[in-house]
């Protein structure tokens, strides 16, 4: 009998990602979204396969889900739903504990309750703050400095709890900056790769806020899937805290240059005095995901960043 998978948030930025890589491995796959900031144009080729199930609900109905268990039999679930807005963490803290912790305890449990052997949870790179040491390493403290980032990290906690208590499989995978094709500009929280392409697209000039010289790890969504696919579908996983980055850092200004040669019309970036708060810079430590799964980003930034314009423009 194939197995079958769940993945929450599948109508999302990474989830539509990851429910295709999924399926072009042969995988059946039970994709369920509120759509409350997912799209669901995003899985236009996903529901084109008679191995997706597309689910209209909310990861954390436990009635719902619970329904959804008994009558797959997960063998893994990839769990990308959640409060994706760190300003909104802040605004709504209850909603944001909600979302992005009692969700995750719920489906833990569910899996506990139906013999689901692995969970491949959507961490954050946020967990680090923005006083560790560069480049981030698993074995640092966390820092998380949002009640998004301190959700994050809860939810981590528990699931490492119950993979040492109940043996099942648990992968927290810390995400660095993802980019690439379908994440939405409009969104408070875009990534700045999105608003810049939706901006040179326009004919609008960017904003940079401080020198340009800060630097990101900046990491395909087609390469962050594989990685979610691998650890959801891979023989043997090792429960734990895992970096998925490049490890190599990336300026806004080296981003602008790739811009300008392919926008040479859009006027110049304008600049604009640092925001508070604003990390200034971030790189992972990827090898510890490089140990587990033999991963490695493989898309250079330069083509993914070509990717994610021309995935803009077809949209």
């Amino acid at each position: 009998m194939t197995s079958s998978y769940l993945v929450t948030g599948a109508a999302g930025f990474i989830g539509s990602h990851s429910v295709e890589w999924l399926l072009g491995q042969g995988q059946r796959v039970v994709g369920v979204d509120n759509l409350r900031t997912g799209h669901l144009e995003n899985l236009a080729a996903a529901r084109a396969s008679p191995n997706f199930v597309w689910v209209l609900a909310d990861a954390g109905d436990e009635v719902t889900m619970r329904a959804l268990f008994e009558r797959y039999r997960f063998a893994g679930v990839l769990h990308l739903a959640a409060l994706v807005s760190v300003p909104e963490s802040f605004r709504d803290p209850a909603l944001n504990a909600r979302l992005n912790l009692i969700t995750t305890d719920t489906l833990a449990q569910l899996c506990l309750e139906f013999s689901c052997k692995r969970v491949v949870f959507a961490s954050s790179a946020a967990v680090y703050g923005t006083a560790a040491a560069l480049p981030n390493q698993e074995s640092a403290t966390p820092q998380p400095q949002s009640p998004y980032a301190a959700a994050k990290l809860a939810s981590e906690v528990m699931l490492l709890g119950y993979a040492a208590s109940f043996g099942v499989e648990a992968a927290c995978l810390r995400y660095f900056n993802v980019y690439g094709p379908r994440q939405d500009p409009s969104s408070p929280y875009s990534g700045v790769l999105s608003i810049f392409t939706d901006r040179f697209q326009r004919g609008f000039p960017v904003t940079v806020y401080g020198d340009g010289e800060q630097t990101r790890d900046f990491i395909s969504v087609k390469d962050v899937a594989r990685a979610n696919g691998q650890a959801l579908t891979g023989a043997r996983l090792a429960s734990g805290r895992y970096n998925v980055c490049t490890g190599r850092a990336v300026s806004l200004n080296q981003v602008l240059a790739i811009y300008r040669e392919l926008f040479p019309d859009v006027p110049p970036a304008e600049y604009a005095d640092a925001r508070v708060g604003d990390i200034r810079e971030s790189l992972g430590d990827p090898s510890r995901l490089k140990e587990l799964l033999k991963f490695q980003a493989q898309i250079a930034f330069d083509r993914g960043l070509r990717d994610l314009i021309l995935g803009s423009s077809a949209s």
